[in-house]
């Protein structure tokens, strides 16, 4: 054998490996297993919302990362709260052939048929704030909204000393969730005899709509010593609140953004925050368990605690928003 020829001998080896693997990569390549999810929410623009898509983008790349596969979002929101169109959005992702789905449904009845037909045909569908449990949900992640509107009231009714006339106000009166929150603020308000609940108004799950209920109820009703907000939707706007701070006492659910500036200000003595970003984060894993480890959850009501948010604590909570909300 020649100098050259041997000299050749370790290329052609490598050579060899090479033409041997490449087999392997391209099936390992072809291994990598892709999902997409939908998710739709209840409106665009609201930071509730896009802390929960923010959720759902980290964990798609988190849990990508860790378990070798693709994940991708296909967000397809309306622009303002509409359940119709929600359902249209199934009825579209379904064409577009998802893998699963995750919706906050604003009117159960409207999305049952369009959740059902999602699970026939195999498609696993997970809710979030905004439950539909008639429907073949195959888990629903939130808060236990009875409980969340008792708590409501009995935090009311702590700073109001067991005495007082109260007020609250609820959103959509066709959203189950929110139904569920009032009847909560009810049943617990009838443990006070001390303090009168004049009612509970809807409005539309508009700043606008709440700020002009207030508003309008403030001016029929000015002995109003107490207010409970089921949902923060007046304090997304700026001075929405026209009373002097702590000459009325107020507890609203949520603590986004710039409800904190209402706890700043005295405006609002507690918040009881949702996790939002843990909603998009947990719906995802929840689906990923499902389509690919084949594992359900231990139930179909994933509930989670509410968060106090106080003048005491209200500068650390508001960092997670710093993370939550899409740079």
């Amino acid at each position: 054998m020649s100098p050259t020829q041997k000299n050749l001998r370790p290329l052609r080896r490598l050579l060899c490996c090479l033409i041997l693997a490449v087999p392997a990569l391209l099936q390992a390549a072809a291994a990598t297993k892709t999902y997409t999810l939908g998710m739709i929410a209840k409106s665009q623009g609201n930071q509730f919302f896009e802390a929960a898509h923010s959720g759902a983008n980290d964990a798609a790349k988190e849990l990508g990362a860790k378990y070798g596969i693709t994940i991708k979002i296909d967000w397809r929101t309306p622009n303002e709260e509409d359940a119709q169109k929600q359902a249209e959005a199934i009825e579209q992702l379904l064409l577009a052939g998802v893998d699963g789905i995750i919706v906050s449904a604003s009117d159960a009845n409207k999305l049952n048929d369009s959740i059902n037909k999602a699970a026939g045909r195999g498609v696993p569908v997970v809710t979030f704030s905004g439950d539909a449990p008639a429907s073949k949900r195959f888990v629903s992640l939130g808060i236990d909204d009875f409980k969340c509107g008792e708590q409501t009231f009995e935090e009311l009714a702590k700073l109001l000393k067991g005495k007082g006339v109260v007020a609250a106000i609820d959103g959509n009166p066709n959203a189950a969730n929110l139904q569920q929150r009032a009847a909560g603020f009810r049943a617990a308000a009838k443990k006070y005899p001390g303090i009168k609940l004049l009612d509970i108004y809807y409005h539309k799950e508009t700043p606008q709509d709440a700020v002009a209920k207030i508003e309008q109820v403030m001016q029929a009703n000015p002995d109003i010593t107490g207010w409970g907000l089921l949902g923060g939707w007046p304090l997304f706007t700026d001075n929405a609140l026209k009373w002097k701070p702590g000459t009325i006492q107020c507890v609203s659910v949520d603590a986004l953004p710039q409800e904190l500036d209402y706890v700043r200000s005295g405006h609002v003595q507690l918040l009881l925050s949702q996790d939002v970003y843990g909603y998009g984060y947990r719906s995802v894993e929840r689906l990923i368990d499902k389509l690919h480890f084949k594992k359900d959850p231990p139930s179909a009501d994933d509930a989670s605690p509410l968060t106090p948010v106080t003048k005491a604590n209200v500068e650390v909570f508001a960092k997670n928003w710093e993370k939550w909300l899409p740079k």
